[in-house]
């Protein structure tokens, strides 16, 4: 491990020199390839270091230890090496999880798509509800969120609805609210109190480059429509919203949210190649790995990952096992501590394949 941690910071010292380099600094592409190259590995360097300037002090504290001292100073030294000692122990569990492979995806802005699954006008509702958590929550982060398509229902919420959010991270921590987002309350259309249970799933998918996911214009069909509103109202009678097709895989995106039809064909073509790259990358984990099971972070549409009680005000995820009394503020965005655990989870899960 201390072999690859010195080469990293060996890199770290060279890249310091190339961005000072006037013919990096003069290419945009490099500087911006080189920054990033050195922004993403400087927390490992910089724990890296402070691993070593512990592991020094420990070394003279224990010199220190051999020397004639007097009880009262021989008791300083001594908690200076224990407290040195939890330190090293502390930093090197950190450099482990810093050393994992880096999912390449963690810092794309993403497409987060809601659909009313079962349970009819109450999944819709629950759709909605799942919106405004994921709004509130992109709010609380700094991030940018747009709707990209919407199809309402006549009593409100959403059958579904696509929205892109942008933002530092944006994948990483939201990577893991795709799957079966399972609700337990008495619907507002229900006249005897009655609690039902009704789902929506939920799909988060990378923002991916265009060199990244080829797309040829023959394979595609586009359809113009006038946009529409809540209600099945008309937001504007020209045909600025758009529909494409991609024929060999029967994948349809629309999107209506700008006035402009060139706008919408261009977000919904980023749509389309998030979802052909999670169609690729899909098919290829089934190639690698077609019987392994992970309990974080698979995005398995089939299996229920979290359940909202109502009634007991009660927010489970099931993956990690982790239940909160606060269902209200969790939908008001407040999911920082279920979104950590799920990374937690996954980061520990990542450290015992890694070790084992």
């Amino acid at each position: 491990m201390f072999d690859k941690l010195e080469n990293i910071a060996q890199r770290y010292d060279e890249l310091s020199e190339m961005l000072c380099d006037p013919n990096i600094i003069s290419d945009t592409d490099k500087l911006r390839k080189y920054s990033k190259e050195q922004s993403d590995i400087a927390p490992t360097v910089e724990t890296y270091r402070r691993y070593l300037q512990v592991e020094n002090q420990l070394s003279e504290a224990k010199e220190m230890l051999q020397e004639k001292l007097d009880s009262e100073m021989k008791e300083f030294v001594k908690s200076e090496i224990e407290e040195s000692e939890a330190e090293l122990e502390r930093l090197q569990e950190e450099l482990q999880l810093l050393l994992l492979p880096k999912d390449p995806n963690d810092d794309k802005n993403v497409f987060v798509e809601i659909r009313a699954a079962a349970g009819g006008g109450e999944a819709a509702l629950f759709a909605g509800d799942l919106l405004r958590m994921y709004t509130r929550y992109a709010e609380r982060q700094g991030w940018k969120l747009e709707v990209i398509d919407a199809h309402y229902t006549d009593i409100g919420g959403f059958k579904e609805v696509t929205v892109s959010i942008q933002g530092k991270g944006a994948y990483s921590r939201l990577k893991f609210e795709s799957g079966t987002h399972r609700v337990q309350r008495v619907p507002v259309t229900e006249s005897g109190g009655r609690i039902h249970t009704s789902t929506a799933t939920v799909a988060v998918l990378p923002e991916v480059e265009d060199v990244q996911v080829e797309v040829y214009e023959k394979d595609l069909r586009v359809d113009t429509f006038c946009a529409t509103g809540p209600g099945g109202q008309s937001v504007n009678t020209t045909q600025s919203a758009v529909r494409i097709t991609h024929i060999p895989t029967g994948i349809v995106v629309s999107c209506q949210d700008e006035k402009s039809q060139l706008k919408n064909k261009d977000k919904a073509m980023k749509v389309l190649r998030a979802r052909l790259f999670e169609k690729f990358q899909e098919e290829q984990q089934q190639e690698l790995a077609a019987d392994r099971k992970s309990q974080v972070g698979t995005g398995d549409r089939s299996e229920r990952i979290r359940t909202y009680n109502f009634p007991q005000s009660r927010v489970t995820d099931h993956r990690i096992g982790l239940t909160i009394h606060k269902l209200e503020s969790f939908l008001d965005g407040d999911m920082e501590e279920v979104v950590q655990g799920l990374i937690v989870a996954d980061r520990a899960e990542m450290l015992e394949v890694a070790e084992g």
